[in-house]
């Protein structure tokens, strides 16, 4: 059988106000330095560049002021899955943030939106949704953004991950493409974490996944650029 074409396509995750210095309600740190990473990925000759939006209703699960007594970023919450009561995990608790319309749902005016498409995740109250993909219960899955039909229609092969945050959203969307049959890697300028500390941690648990962490500067890059030679 022939290998199938190189058709490579770009995620930008979450690169929202609400994930940014200065004024983010829950900032990644030097979250905004990543801007001329992607804007030179968005330069070049991806099939497809999707931005992706956090987009919460204001009683979104995940916000600890949705629990009485809890603490953004030290509480947890146990997620049930609303289809079946026996699938359930923990969670992290975070401050309010990217609700739906307003200035902290916003991808940052940096990014030029003329250049991508966007895709819209964590709807559902109920459920958290890190990635872009799905959702993190399969018993039945509850959620389905629609990216990996998206990415397929486009005839995509390879895909390319950035955005915020490392260790949460880019993590789990680029987990979530890997498994969906892509060529995946996430480019290590073009993202941040939320607790740094946790980086070589992640790289490990992507690579377990068949996610590489690349640079700019990399094989995998390069053979974008050489789409537009």
């Amino acid at each position: 059988m022939a290998e199938q074409p190189f058709k490579p396509a770009l995620i930008i995750v979450d690169l929202q106000e609400d994930f940014c210095p200065p004024n983010g309600s829950l900032a990644v740190p030097n979250g905004r330095s990543i801007i001329p990473t992607v804007r030179a990925l968005l330069d070049l000759q991806f099939v497809v560049k999707i931005a992706t939006k956090d987009w919460h209703p204001t009683n979104h699960i995940s916000f600890a002021s949705q629990h009485p007594g809890a603490q953004a970023y030290t509480s947890t919450t146990t997620i049930v899955n609303p289809l079946n009561p026996e699938e359930k995990y923990e969670t992290r608790l975070w401050p309010d943030h990217c609700i739906q319309h307003t200035p902290g749902a916003e991808l940052i005016p940096e990014l030029d939106i003329k250049k991508v498409e966007v895709v819209e995740k964590g709807m559902d109250s109920r459920v958290e949704m890190y990635s872009a993909f799905f959702d993190p219960l399969g018993k039945p899955r509850c959620c389905d953004s629609g990216l990996a039909k998206l990415l397929r229609d486009r005839g995509v092969s390879d895909v390319f991950v950035v955005g915020l945050a490392f260790d949460y959203c880019v993590k789990a969307s680029a987990i979530d493409s890997a498994g969906e049959g892509f060529r995946t890697v996430v480019v290590e300028e073009g993202t941040k974490a939320v607790d740094e500390r946790s980086w070589d941690k992640v790289v490990q648990e992507l690579k377990e996944k068949g996610v590489e962490v690349v640079g700019m500067e990399g094989e995998e890059v390069a053979r974008v650029r050489a789409l537009g030679k």
